[in-house]
């Protein structure tokens, strides 16, 4: 219930607010009072409206190709009535956003909001300590019960967004659901019955099944045209498969944490033996030729043909019309028994996502403002719309109606739609990503999923500076030679000097980096 101010209240609370005008807090905001030039009125801790005189907010947002104008999205519209905050959309194309954006700080003709705005880690910590952007720990506290009680929740998402000088500058998009964080391996169930064989566990069956699927005809056809397994352009198979060798994707790298040690594994023997085994598929027309040239469309196609063995993918929406074709698999076993989930995004996503700039007048309407979407009341009507018009309760789960669950409507009512949106994904309003099919491939890799899987930890600007020139020169290194092995244009015979020159480009020093970001999280 929102307390009644009286006109003593009133007038102690705007001395108060003259006085301390000029001094800054330790939250970077400014006093609970909003005005519109109409009056003032309380910032509401919870209920709605957030304010009772009208608040004007212009945020800077990210549109992508697919969508439609944010002020005609349904969440926005109704959330204005909810909340009695009118925000303006600056709206920049994805194409030319990053320069668009460099170009607000650096002219310093900045929004109230960066909203969708992908501020990067080192972006937070120049843009915060520069005083561009505002702290935002202590208005979470007082301010963002949704938000807070993830963090108390789910420790790491504290840990990926905090500096190293203890302050908060964005939010990010938060998945607590798991199978919206893994890529599920999907094999074509209708070829194993057809050939009589069983679901691979390990990567021995695996080979066997993937030698089956060339050789034997499975689409009964009469000509060795399958394809029996595929993956995104490039080096995605090696996060894919790594887990089967014991090896982690923390940090967002290619970090394993073994006993509070961090070590970087590019270089080690577990990884030559990763890479050995995709040589090995590749060369014998196993794995996809086209891994390294195909684009994620045509990708995407192979999905849907039926003619594809085992593929990656999060969800089954490519592939929906045959859809019965394919059922999820556990991650493989290795050579050495490890079998791990390796593949798969932390907790906290879409870092960045949301900022409150120093020109904003009214930072506790903000905070107030976006912490409803972490929330599933909040992220259902961002995602879905009104119920009734946009979508329906299926079993009590939030459904688009048929209309609006095609690619081309729902960009429309939604900024879910072409990433990077300030909210929750949880199970409740993943209906659409989250059909039983890959609820029950997700329950396949759940007991080898980490306990913890840690974001990219936040560096000071000097110490991020540092990381991104090291990883530049390492992982354009890597990635070029790990092709090279998996192609056969490189012979494992030069193991050695990948090893030397990776030693020769300061790995050492960067894994002590990420070590001491590790020690730091830890204490």
């Amino acid at each position: 219930m929102r307390k009644q101010w009286g006109i003593a209240t009133i007038s102690t609370m705007l001395i108060a607010a003259l006085v301390l005008g000029g001094c800054g807090s330790g939250s970077g905001t400014k006093n609970n009072a909003a005005s519109n030039g109409e009056g003032v009125a309380e910032v509401s801790k919870d209920g709605f409206p957030i304010v009772q005189e009208p608040v004007k907010l212009k945020m800077f947002t990210r549109i992508a190709p697919v969508n439609g104008p944010f002020k005609d999205m349904p969440v926005f519209q109704d959330y204005e009535k909810m909340s009695n905050v009118q925000v303006e959309f600056i709206e920049a194309p994805t194409d030319g956003f990053q320069e668009k954006k460099n170009l607000l700080f650096a002219s310093n003709e900045l929004p109230d909001v960066m909203y969708r705005s992908g501020i990067s880690p080192l972006e937070a910590v120049r843009y915060g300590s520069g005083g561009q952007l505002i702290p935002l720990e202590n208005m979470i506290e007082e301010y963002a019960p949704n938000f807070n009680k993830l963090m108390e929740q789910y420790p790491e998402i504290r840990a990926s967004i905090t500096t190293p000088e203890g302050h908060i500058y964005t939010l990010p998009g938060i998945v607590t659901l798991g199978s919206a964080r893994t890529d599920k391996i999907w094999i074509n169930q209708a070829w194993l019955k057809k050939l009589n064989l069983k679901e691979p566990q390990t990567l021995d069956d695996l080979y066997e099944v993937l030698v089956a699927f060339r050789d034997q005809d499975p689409n009964g056809n009469g000509k060795q045209d399958e394809l029996p397994l595929t993956a995104r352009k490039g080096l995605p198979i090696v996060v894919l498969m790594s887990g089967a060798f014991g090896l982690d994707q923390q940090f967002g790298y290619n970090i394993n944490i073994v006993g509070d040690k961090v070590e970087i594994w590019m270089g080690n023997e577990r990884n030559k033996e990763l890479l050995m085994f995709l040589n090995k598929l590749y060369t014998e027309k196993l794995l996809d030729p086209e891994l390294f040239s195909h684009t994620e469309a045509q990708f995407l196609a192979k999905q849907g043909t039926g003619n594809t063995g085992v593929f990656f993918d999060q969800t089954n929406n490519n592939f929906l019309p045959i859809a019965g074709q394919y059922t999820g698999l556990a991650p493989f076993e290795g050579p050495h028994g490890d079998r791990l989930q390796s593949q798969g995004a932390p907790v906290p996503r879409d870092q960045g996502a949301f900022a409150i700039t120093s020109v904003n007048k009214y930072p506790e309407v903000s905070m107030r403002w976006i912490d409803y979407f972490y929330s599933d009341e909040g992220s259902t009507l961002l995602r879905f719309g009104r119920e009734g018009e946009h979508y329906e309760l299926v079993d009590g789960i939030p459904t688009y109606k048929p209309e609006y669950s095609t690619a081309e409507t729902q960009p429309k009512i939604t900024p879910y739609a072409g990433g990077g949106a300030p909210h929750l994904i949880s199970d409740y309003v993943a209906s659409y990503i989250n059909p039983p099919q890959v609820q029950e491939a997700q329950k396949k890799m759940d007991p080898f999923m980490p306990k913890i899987r840690y974001a990219a930890p936040m560096f000071d600007e000097a110490t991020a500076q540092k990381v991104n020139t090291l990883r530049n020169d390492i992982d354009k290194y890597y990635e070029e030679q790990s092709t090279k092995f998996i192609a056969g244009a490189l012979s494992f015979d030069k193991w050695g000097e990948f090893q030397a020159t990776l030693k020769k480009m300061n790995i050492e020093e960067l894994q002590q980096i990420y070590q001491e970001a590790y020690d730091k999280m830890e204490k």
